[in-house]
């Protein structure tokens, strides 16, 4: 059961840093981004690439995969996201034109790598036993990552300019953009932001095991779910939602297969939508 813990908080933190960027877009845009998964698979693979294939250092590979899914992203918003925004599109429009942009990010993935399953060149290294649970190294790794990267997205949203902007534009973007603020700029910013986390997110997923293209969609589901479970728009209640999510999820091993981990991601999110709508820390 303690292994099951540990193995819950590595997952966890994965899904929580996926899940930030997908409930910032959220409380931003007012559309859920279907295409945040893929994202994820794309700085997976594009670190994959560095590493694997052109011999860069993992952390190096892993810094520039992060950039150039952010830039990816911020290319998306000036092609394709402000147009619909300047067309007054709806959110449903929106969410169609994601999963169109997700199915071709995932099919360009296939194109360039192939369907095959990948996986990062490390050194296979003895786990560090701690009586009956055993931690790797790469687990270690994936922990006290995600822990810093929740740190700095707390850190950008309570001090700095641009959070601040962040957040009046989540309370009220009619208000903030009457208040002088550049609504574009910071819509940019956040997705740059919200899809590096995702990205980063991808990454430590490939530490822990194989890489696929379908991995975004997969993840899909439980970042939605802990989007939900924390609060629809709260980006610490994304944090937290994401830990609870993955230790469930690794938790249900206990009692059943490894294939309903899914399911059990859908039964938490159902439940929340039933029994506390806004989630644990919405409002």
């Amino acid at each position: 059961m303690l292994q099951l813990v540990v193995n819950g908080l590595v997952l966890g933190s994965i899904l929580a840093l996926a899940a930030i960027g997908l409930s910032m877009m959220y409380s931003i845009l007012n559309f859920a981004n279907f295409a945040h998964g893929d994202f994820l698979a794309l700085g997976a693979y594009l670190t994959f690439v560095f590493s694997a294939i052109l011999g860069v250092h993992l952390i190096l590979a892993g810094a520039i995969a992060v950039v150039i899914t952010a830039l990816v992203a911020v290319c998306c918003d000036y092609v394709i996201w402000k147009p619909m925004r300047k067309k007054g599109a709806g959110s449903v429009t929106l969410i169609i034109i994601s999963i169109g942009l997700a199915l071709f990010l995932r099919n360009l993935i296939i194109f360039l790598w192939g369907p095959d399953l990948k996986r990062y060149d490390l050194p296979v290294k003895r786990g560090i036993e701690l009586g009956s649970v055993v931690i790797t190294q790469n687990q270690i790794v994936v922990i006290m990552v995600a822990i810093i990267c929740m740190f700095l997205v707390h850190y950008l949203l309570k001090k700095t300019t641009i959070g601040k902007a962040m957040r009046a534009l989540s309370d009220n973007i009619d208000l903030a953009k009457a208040s002088g603020i550049d609504v574009d700029r910071v819509i940019r910013y956040t997705w740059a932001i919200g899809m590096a986390l995702a990205a980063v997110g991808g990454i430590l997923y490939g530490l822990i095991t194989n890489i696929n293209p379908n991995m975004g969609w997969f993840m899909l589901l439980p970042m939605f779910a802990a989007v939900i479970l924390g609060g629809i728009g709260s980006p610490y209640g994304a944090m937290l939602g994401g830990i609870i999510i993955g230790l469930a999820q690794e938790l249900s091993t206990a009692i059943l297969p490894t294939e309903y981990k899914l399911a059990v991601a859908f039964v938490i999110m159902i439940a929340v939508l039933f029994v506390r709508p806004r989630g644990i820390l919405g409002s």
